[in-house]
């Protein structure tokens, strides 16, 4: 794979499955670089082939041969209504804020549902198929072109008393709250809008051609996580609630009455110290919820797992947990099943697999293998999922029989393109921790210049599935090694909260002694040539081995995490990060950032950053690199304009390209291929 075939990624949706269990629908989307942005249509995706073959991505598809069903420039997010007579998605036409639209199986055209200023971020249909509750930002009055002729440098000042009031990605998020909506679901047999033409008596009134959705929730915070109570009388949402000083942002439950002029606060539920990230109704009623245990203090989030819960009734005041945080690491919003219990998502060694788990608590694994799972779907007994494997960046597949069916083949012209498939490696540190990551070699004889990669988080990790970073590299004729040392996730809390206000410590261990461990077990790779690189918390742990390990031909820091002292009051989650990583003490601090120890650093450094990162902001860059260019270092800063923190994985398609040949430049220079 090489920079220009960024457009062969496919990245597949949740599933929406039929509810006869036979087919799905899925967004496949990509980035496109004569459009210079995502672009992606739904697909239709048979299920049921009478020629499949078992087993984990193999098997015929010649009789599941997925079928284009929309043509929007982007049209994402499919969901079923509850009837399958219709299929609810978000459609957004270039330069424009996604809507949400309704598509009727049996054929004919999509009809708009909403034109909302900012669009629409989600939704959620009622259980009589008749509603949709969805999420959208609702501006002040004057702002975000709400107000014709109103540019952004004419707006008011804002007038800041809280905690947080930036968000990556978003910007100032207090003056644009995110509401929950509920708006009829429209005829799609009726007639059309036509408009009215003026008339000698002047010009006519136009026609709507959209319904007036009406706004649940009150409270002018951010909302998430629609549920619809299984009656279809309520709605849970999750309502940001401010915290205080050094505390970890958290949202509290609410469940609000849908019946016109129900009280708009509803009831909270108590959880305590809980933290709700996703909730979900079961048949009976039960209240599902995924939470985080944030402590009595509401700041202990460092290597935190979300366990699952669950409440006989929403007015229940006793959450029972079914779930171990210490050892399963779970994600996705719990998908109820009509039989009990609930599918999600458990992370574990670099891959991601579905479970169940049942209303007793015991958790059944229902897939295997090198598989990274990433959304789920069921209907009509199917149980779907779209996922990633080696060979795949983004696939549908049919869960059976501990395995997963693959259904589509969507990289198929990647795979033509050219990829290699990483190496398994576990390697013992020197204190007897064993390293587990993976090796990827390019294909022919002889020895290759040899990259450290380390990936963001810390509590992250890298995983089994086709990853665009490494091909790119090892297409240009590099071995990547990159390993998921103590801090990561998916080995359960001990090891990722080995690090806590101890960065920079085992986990250079691990990543170094990875680095010698590939080598001794692979000739090809040359280890009296390498480079290392990384982002975000990989730009941190990258410029901290380059103070303390000089190596290395060459480093490329992205996006870092390079100065805890001025990341509090700067960063979107500076408010409390640093505070439980690397401590509040100057001393703490000091002995643990990368800013503070880079005279030390000889290594021939690219400084890679975004204007818009406000994550770790562009500043954490500006002073790391101009303290290097006062010490004689080799160094260079590039700043990509309009883009935030998430550049490399969906930022502009050109900007993506240009940072992969800005990177294979660097490495071109400094640690070149024979």
């Amino acid at each position: 794979m090489q920079a220009a075939d960024l457009p062969l990624i496919r990245t597949v949706s949740r599933p929406a499955v039929h509810p006869d269990g036979t087919w799905a629908v899925v967004s496949v989307t990509r980035p496109d670089l004569e459009a210079d942005a995502v672009v992606g249509q739904l697909w239709r995706v048979p299920l049921v082939s009478t020629g499949s073959t078992g087993g984990v991505s193999t098997g015929s598809t010649s009789e599941a041969t997925p079928t284009r069903l929309t043509r929007g420039f982007r049209d994402t997010e499919p969901r079923f209504s509850p009837d399958g007579a219709l299929v609810a998605f978000l459609r957004a036409a270039p330069q424009a804020a996604p809507q949400l639209w309704v598509l009727p199986v049996a054929g004919g055209e999509a009809v708009q549902v909403t034109d909302r200023t900012l669009g629409v971020s989600g939704f959620r249909w009622s259980p009589d198929g008749r509603r949709l509750a969805f999420l959208s930002r609702e501006p002040e009055a004057g702002r975000y072109g709400s107000v014709e002729g109103i540019a952004p440098a004419a707006e008011g000042p804002r007038r800041i008393t809280e905690w947080s009031w930036t968000r990556n990605g978003l910007g100032y998020h207090r003056d644009r709250p995110q509401h929950v909506y509920l708006v009829d679901v429209p005829d799609v047999a009726a007639e059309p809008v036509v408009q009215p033409v003026p008339t000698a008596q002047g010009p006519a009134e136009p026609r709507p051609t959209v319904r007036e959705p009406r706004r649940v929730t009150t409270d002018d915070v951010d909302h998430s996580g629609i549920a619809f109570t299984p009656d279809g009388a309520s709605i849970a949402v999750l309502a940001e609630r401010e915290q205080g000083a050094g505390q970890v942002g958290r949202s509290i439950l609410r469940v609000l009455p849908l019946a016109a002029g129900a009280a708009g606060g509803g009831s909270e539920v108590e959880l305590g110290t809980l933290g709700p990230q996703a909730v979900a109704f079961g048949p009976g009623g039960e209240l599902y919820v995924l939470a985080q245990d944030h402590s009595p203090d509401g700041k202990d989030f460092v290597a935190r797992n979300a366990a699952l819960y669950v409440l006989s009734a929403w007015a229940d005041p006793a959450p029972r947990r079914l779930t171990d945080p210490e050892t399963q690491e779970l994600g996705h919003e719990p998908v109820p099943l009509a039989d009990g219990g609930v599918l999600l998502v458990l992370a574990s060694r670099g891959t991601q697999q579905v479970v169940h788990v049942a209303d007793d608590g015991v958790t059944t694994q229902l897939t295997s293998g090198d598989v990274v799972v990433t959304d789920i779907g069921v209907g009509g007994g199917t149980v779907a999922v779209s996922y990633g494997d080696p060979g795949s960046y983004g696939e549908v597949g049919v869960v059976a029989d501990g395995a997963i069916r693959r259904r589509t083949d969507f990289s198929a012209p990647l795979r033509a393109a050219g990829v290699v498939t990483p190496t398994e490696l576990t390697v013992t540190g020197r204190d007897g921790y064993p390293v587990h990551g993976w090796v990827a070699v390019p294909e022919g004889t002889g020895t290759h210049p040899t990259l450290l990669m380390i990936h963001g988080g810390p509590y992250s990790s890298y995983g089994v599935g086709l990853f665009d970073e490494t091909q790119v590299l090892v297409d240009a004729g590099y071995a990547v090694v990159y390993c998921n040392p103590r801090g990561s996730a998916g080995y359960g809390q001990a090891h990722g909260r080995t690090i806590k206000q101890a960065m920079g410590t085992v986990d250079l261990h691990d990543v170094l002694d990875f680095l010698d461990g590939a080598v001794a077990a692979d000739g090809r790779l040359d280890g009296s040539r390498v480079g290392v690189l990384g982002g975000s918390y990989g730009g941190y742990l990258t410029a901290w081995t380059i103070a303390h390990d000089h190596r290395f031909a060459g480093a490329v820091v992205e996006r870092g995490f390079l100065d805890p002292e001025t990341f509090f009051g700067t960063s979107d989650i500076g408010s409390f990060f640093g505070l439980e990583y690397v401590g509040e003490k100057p001393e703490q601090v000091a002995a643990q950032s990368p800013q503070a120890v880079a005279g030390q650093v000889t290594t021939p450094t690219l400084v890679l950053h975004s204007e818009l990162d406000l994550r770790c902001p562009l500043s954490q860059a500006e002073r790391y690199y101009s303290t290097l260019k006062g010490h004689g270092v080799e160094t260079e800063l590039v700043v990509f304009p309009g883009e935030n923190h998430e550049l490399s994985r969906s930022g502009r398609p050109r900007h993506r390209q240009q940072r992969f040949e800005i990177l294979l430049d660097w490495w071109k220079r400094y640690l070149p291929v024979a």
